[in-house]
């Protein structure tokens, strides 16, 4: 089942259930994918790009979070949140932290990065094979630990 099919399945349950919250987030998942679609030459988006596209709405949903939550709008904020937990059910799971980091030390290996000056290209190697199972913010503290 490609993304687009889950997503149009889920959208019948959701309005089936009369979950509205999850009917958004779902739509707004829709929409990005449509977006990408007719903006692409591609008529169907490959899983890196549905992962890429997922980042961008999660990324999108905190900052909204943190904005609302420092306007002082918990009524927003607490929407966003619930949109956010729908969202994220669409990434893989996330690695822990011991994984995390013995991916990162593989990645460097592999790379050859030893100093802090290869940061810049450990950063584009580990962002692009850890997509949608970690954080790059988590990705970049490892990175700069393990580089010293």
């Amino acid at each position: 089942m490609t993304p687009s099919e889950k997503i149009n399945n889920d959208i019948k349950q959701a309005m089936l259930a009369k979950d509205s919250v999850k009917l958004a987030a779902l739509r707004a998942i829709k929409s990005a994918i449509l977006l990408a679609q007719t903006s692409g030459k591609n008529a169907e988006i490959g899983e890196d790009d549905f992962l890429a596209i997922i980042n961008k709405m999660v990324k999108q949903r905190q900052d909204s979070i943190t904005v609302y939550e420092q306007q002082n709008r918990p009524d927003l904020a607490e929407e966003e949140k619930l949109q956010l937990d729908v969202i994220k059910q669409f990434l893989p799971a996330q690695l822990s932290d011991e994984e995390l980091e013995s991916a990162v030390k593989e990645i460097l290996q592999k790379i050859g990065a030893n100093s802090p000056a290869d940061f810049g290209k450990a950063m584009g190697a580990a962002s692009k094979e850890l997509s949608g199972k970690a954080d790059n913010k988590r990705v970049s503290q490892i990175i700069k630990t393990i580089l010293g």
